[in-house]
């Protein structure tokens, strides 16, 4: 293993948690939850100290804006986001501590010395929409979501590429664990 922080990042409904799982697994290392680390900063912060960070909660008429600006407020919320993330890489680095954290607003970017990274890529709005289903029935047919969340995954794609960042596509899925670790070796 020739890194200490390996950050797995991709759109939602692309599959990233469920191989950060096995892949945690098989490198005997713990997982951090980017949406964890939401979580905690909103239960910190309030929405006039950190508007962005609450943007979601406070605006949930934001959903139904067409894919392309919600693909905006996404990247404008992972970058308001980044001084955690970045303030978790630094500890674990520091420490000699490995760790994996996956998460839809990790964004693509140089990456510090024993810092590895890819990112999981499905651009079919129609799979993403049946993976939604699977992952969350209850929450009937979600198109708009799906649609938002590939477009948002194209443009994590393509700025991974432009920075030499790996990028495995999430299908076929028995095979996408062990094309994630050969890309890691």
């Amino acid at each position: 293993m020739n890194w200490r922080v390996l950050l797995l990042g991709g759109a939602s409904g692309t599959g990233k948690s469920s191989l950060s799982y096995p892949l945690a697994r098989r490198y005997g290392s713990p997982i951090v939850e980017v949406d964890d680390l939401v979580e905690a900063l909103q239960a910190m912060t309030t929405p006039e100290q950190q508007p962005m960070l609450h943007y979601w909660l406070t605006h949930p008429e934001a959903a139904q804006l067409p894919a392309g600006r919600i693909v905006d407020l996404q990247i404008e919320f992972a970058r308001a986001l980044r001084p955690a993330v970045e303030a978790v890489i630094a500890n674990h680095v520091q420490s000699d501590t490995p760790v994996i954290i996956e998460g839809d607003y990790l964004l693509p970017g140089p990456l510090p010395d024993l810092v590895r990274a890819a990112f999981v890529h499905e651009p079919d709005v129609d799979q993403l929409v049946h993976n939604y289903r699977l992952r969350e029935p209850y929450a009937g047919q979600q198109h708009g979501r799906a649609e938002a969340s590939a477009r948002y995954g194209d443009w994590l794609a393509e700025q991974a590429v432009s920075y030499g960042i790996p990028v495995i596509k999430a299908r076929p899925w028995e095979t996408a664990l062990e094309r994630l670790c050969l890309l890691l070796e």
